[in-house]
């Protein structure tokens, strides 16, 4: 049976040492094109078929937990905002809920420490070719969204982050089956410890039944949407708009 993650396999064979030097790199070679271009609606439909989207991720023991866990995408934003809440230990953050809500939400870490946690360790796989397993601790993203109440328009779920990417700061965007999927989490644990700036402090996305992209680092704000259309260029992520990434990486 192929899989995406057999094809990221493929993929690194033709594509050599460029996926070991980061994503741009790799969305520009035409066999990595065509596998994100292509491979979306094959995957949508073969989701719909097997009901996979809401089955759960493989987990794993401690003693599976890889030695050192890379940093995907940026290592550390450069701006000055993102600095100064470093600086403070983010005790100055606030993750924003909004959008399409009945009660809009601002938390701050203690604030979000509080909530309901789950910890979980699964496997991260990047389309520059590795994988990673770590143990992930946060709170459910499902719960947010309960708390912040939906309009009954909204449809997706929207990740501003603090990271630069040229002129635009990375976003990206699941929909509400795998906004609600008990797996996917706003982490601020990894391993047993505070989430490091390198992994998306203080706060990232895991839903991990997705390739890594998809998993946003640095969560600002949280916004639900009715369309996508109105985010980016309309496709629904950063790497989506600027390399026709598939907008659904589910694996």
């Amino acid at each position: 049976m192929i899989t995406r993650r057999s094809l990221i396999g493929s993929l690194g064979v033709s594509a050599g040492g460029l996926l070991l030097s980061g994503c741009d790199r790799i969305a520009a070679t035409p066999a990595a094109r065509g596998f994100f271009e292509g491979s979306e609606t094959l995957t949508r439909d073969v989701s719909r078929l097997t009901g996979s989207r809401h089955a759960l991720a493989q987990e794993f023991s401690d003693a599976q937990i890889s030695a050192t866990f890379r940093s995907n995408g940026t290592s550390r934003p450069g701006n000055a905002d993102y600095a100064e809440l470093a600086a403070n230990g983010f005790r100055d953050y606030r993750l924003r809920v909004d959008g399409l809500v009945r009660r809009p939400l601002t938390l701050s870490m203690d604030q979000i420490h509080r909530l309901p946690r789950r910890t979980q360790t699964t496997r991260h796989d990047c389309v520059e070719g590795w994988s990673a397993i770590g143990k992930w601790t946060g709170t459910p993203l499902g719960g947010l969204l309960r708390d912040a109440d939906l309009m009954p328009a909204a449809r997706y779920v929207v990740f501003h982050c603090a990271d630069d990417y040229g002129s635009s700061k990375y976003y990206e965007s699941i929909d509400l089956l795998d906004a609600f999927h008990p797996q996917t989490i706003m982490a601020w644990g990894l391993n047993g410890h505070a989430l490091p700036i390198a992994n998306g402090a203080p706060l990232r996305l895991r839903v991990e039944r997705q390739l890594g992209y998809k998993h946003a680092k640095y969560v600002m704000r949280i916004e639900v949407v009715d369309s996508l259309l109105r985010i980016g260029a309309g496709k629904g992520g950063y790497w989506e708009d600027s390399n026709d990434y598939a907008w659904f990486a589910g694996i």
